[in-house]
């Protein structure tokens, strides 16, 4: 193992892996700073740039992005009190409060050195994982990675929101997705309908930014404005980097908690920084300055959130179980490169894994150096409004997923999934499962097709990996009825909803907003709908090739079903209650409260400020992918470029409201890098049916 990686370190001194490494720092510092993206962004956008690159190239970019991605989205935490991903809500608490107090200089220092130490203690529990797992993954047959394709879903399902049902749902239906194209057994086609654009499955990218990407674009481009004004970049550098070197502790206590968080699939960053927030206050003597500028809650979360990308890696090469969304996209992509994870991965490509390794310490080191140098320039971007941003991003999101199949079916495709993931997002349904059970599905049903062909019966089950396996999937669904039960018998308030549940950042009025409404109860019934249609499509296969089908759709159909009760049961709690609830708060304050300030006036102002609020995002979120449809069209009729040109001006003068000055100058710029990117990367711009 030595030998290899000295190997893999010596291979990183080529220029183009060096190349690639620095291309994928930059653009993970600068993916970071936009609200929203964060790690699953970043290897979104990368990933259909890497298509015709060597393997060690590819991961080198990726690796080198997701490594600082966590690093430069405290900047805007910090300085704007904005967080740039969900897991920078954390450092936001101390560290704006430190900026407004003219020590921005200093809480940076501390979150960027950090950040830096959190990225090498990462690298360093992926390399000893390698020694320390590598006789438990070659001991794996089929059976044991058919169960740890089924904990991974799970996992991420029941760890990644507080309601289970929901988590089960989406990561079925994700499955069922990935189902969609050419059966990897039997050769024949499920689910395409005589299409032959659906034959070959739909794009791991197309999925991605559309589930993500366009979904949070459609869910921010509102925002014309930065609300916030930006506090001056004061206070010393060294002042914080000495005060750091006093926190080593919590620095060291946080990455291993982020590490442990990793390597949980369905947790990542965001719980991964709180529970080292969390460890910072419990062992603190003195808690009083938590949230008021306390260093020791920048220190921990911040080496918790680079650390935990590392961890995610852990499970995803070792056992082929995604850590999160980023690793779950990177799994993807070593499977389009025939690379197996698990035990080929540590036999066959070990040098592969230290190339990955020795990446994601390096980028560590580099980027946080970066941060140091471009904080004035980077502080200036986060003034930009994200409707503003809007454009670019989605000219730059529907170009990457053009790149892996080169159709505009997968603009189609992504377009779509953008206006089911801002409904998952709205209505509550976490979206992590769905894409984790999308890149699960093919090695679930290899896995699954292997075990029932080569073990009589169920006796596969009785295997000790398998029983083990059991029990780490019952598990957290026992832990979940246990909190359930004590929440409905008055031990848990299930009224404040836990921060290690949340996994998006304070303040994003979009999430859950519609849950327990009309719209979340059309999600239960349109899932139900299709689980059962693709239990009834699939009885025509053939009886190999609807294995899987039939055991995704039976299960998903039970979910559905379950979450579908639970909402209508909901539904119909809510409404004939709300005059009651009325009235009784009337009753409660009796004579003390009157007029304009009465129990009843009070409820209804509220009502109404959410059925507004409701309308109004339902209102931008339709305009916005009707912009996306209406670009499309320009693309097929005319090329990408000349769409470009005509899409983003008005965009930029009807949506974002900017100057016609701006538009301009924002389109020529834009234009310009479109024209370039063919000639500097393996990118092609799709072609119009009149050019």
């Amino acid at each position: 193992m030595t030998d290899a990686a000295f190997s893999a370190l010596a291979s990183l001194g080529d220029p183009s892996l060096l190349i690639m490494l620095a291309i994928g720092v930059v653009a993970g510092l600068v993916i970071g700073l936009i609200p929203g993206l964060g790690g699953t962004g970043a290897v979104a956008i990368l990933l259909p740039v890497t298509f015709g690159m060597e393997p060690e190239q590819a991961l080198a970019m990726l690796i080198g992005a997701l490594a600082v991605v966590h690093t430069s989205d405290t900047v805007a935490a910090v300085l704007l009190g904005a967080p740039g991903s969900a897991s920078a809500s954390v450092t936001m608490l101390d560290g704006y409060a430190m900026a407004r107090k003219g020590q921005a200089k200093r809480a940076l220092s501390l979150a960027f050195l950090s950040s830096m130490a959190g990225g090498l203690i990462g690298a360093v529990g992926l390399t000893v994982a390698i020694p320390l797992a590598r006789p438990l993954v070659l001991s794996f047959g089929s059976p044991e990675l058919f169960m740890l394709t089924i904990l991974g879903v799970s996992l991420a399902a029941v760890l990644s929101r507080g309601n289970v049902v929901k988590g089960l749902t989406a990561g079925f239906l994700g499955l069922l997705l990935g189902l969609v194209g050419t059966s990897p057994t039997t050769a024949e086609e499920r689910f395409t309908f005589g299409s032959l654009f659906l034959g070959d499955g739909v794009s791991l990218v197309a999925v991605a930014l559309g589930i993500f990407g366009l979904a949070e674009i459609a869910s921010r481009v509102g925002q014309r404005r930065v609300t916030e004004q930006p506090v001056s970049l004061e206070g010393g550098w060294g002042a914080g980097i000495r005060e750091w070197l006093t926190h080593w502790t919590h620095v060291i206590r946080g990455a291993l908690i982020g590490i442990w968080a990793g390597v949980l699939p369905g947790v990542g960053a965001t719980a991964g920084t709180w529970l080292a927030y969390g460890q910072a206050v419990a062992t603190a003597k003195d808690k009083r300055k938590f949230g008021k500028g306390d260093p020791r809650g920048i220190v921990g979360p911040e080496s918790a959130n680079n650390s935990v990308e590392a961890g995610d890696l852990i499970p995803t090469f070792l056992f082929g179980i995604p850590g999160g969304v980023p690793s779950a996209m990177l799994l993807g992509m070593l499977l389009t490169y025939g690379i197996q994870p698990g035990p080929a991965i540590v036999t066959e490509h070990l040098d592969l894994m230290y190339v990955i390794i020795w990446s994601f310490a390096i980028a560590s080191v580099v980027g946080a150096f970066l941060c140091f140098l471009a904080t004035p320039t980077l502080a200036r971007l986060t003034k930009v409004p994200f409707a503003v941003l809007g454009p670019g991003l989605l000219v730059i999101m529907l170009l990457g997923a053009f790149q892996e199949g080169g159709q505009i079916g997968d603009l189609w495709v992504m377009v779509v999934l953008g206006a089911v993931g801002f409904f998952l997002k709205a209505t509550g349904m976490p979206r992590a499962p769905f894409l984790i059970g999308f890149v699960l599905a093919i090695p679930m049903e290899r896995y699954y097709y292997l075990t029932t062909n080569l073990y009589d019966g169920g006796g596969w089950m009785a295997r000790p990996g398998v029983l083990v396996f059991a029990a780490l999937l019952v598990g957290p669904l026992v832990w979940a009825l246990v909190k359930k039960l004590r929440g409905a018998s008055g031990a848990v308030d299930d009224g404040h909803r836990s921060e290690l549940e949340t996994d998006e950042p304070e303040g994003d009025e979009l999430e859950g907003s519609m849950a327990g409404t009309r719209w979340s109860l059309a999600v239960a019934v349109v899932a139900v709908v299709l689980f059962a249609a693709a239990l009834w499509v699939s009885g025509s296969f053939s009886d190999e090739a609807q294995l899987m089908p039939r055991l995704v759709s039976l299960c998903g159909l039970v979910a559905a079903g379950v979450l579908l009760w639970q909402e209508r049961r909901g539904w119909r709690e809510a409404h004939p209650t709300l005059p009651a609830r009325v009235e009784s708060l009337d009753d409660a304050v009796g004579g003390s409260v009157s007029g304009p300030a009465s129990g009843s006036t009070l409820v209804a102002t509220r009502v109404d400020a959410r059925l507004e609020a409701r309308q109004r995002d339902l209102v931008v979120a339709g305009r916005t992918f009707a912009a996306m449809a209406a670009f499309l069209v320009l693309v097929g009729l005319f090329g990408y470029l000349a769409a470009t040109l005509v899409f983003v001006p008005v965009w930029l003068l009807y949506a974002a409201r900017t100057t016609p000055r701006t538009a301009v100058v924002y389109t020529l710029v834009l234009g310009l890098v479109l024209l370039s990117l063919p000639s500097l990367l393996p990118v092609e711009l799709p072609m119009g049916l009149l050019q």
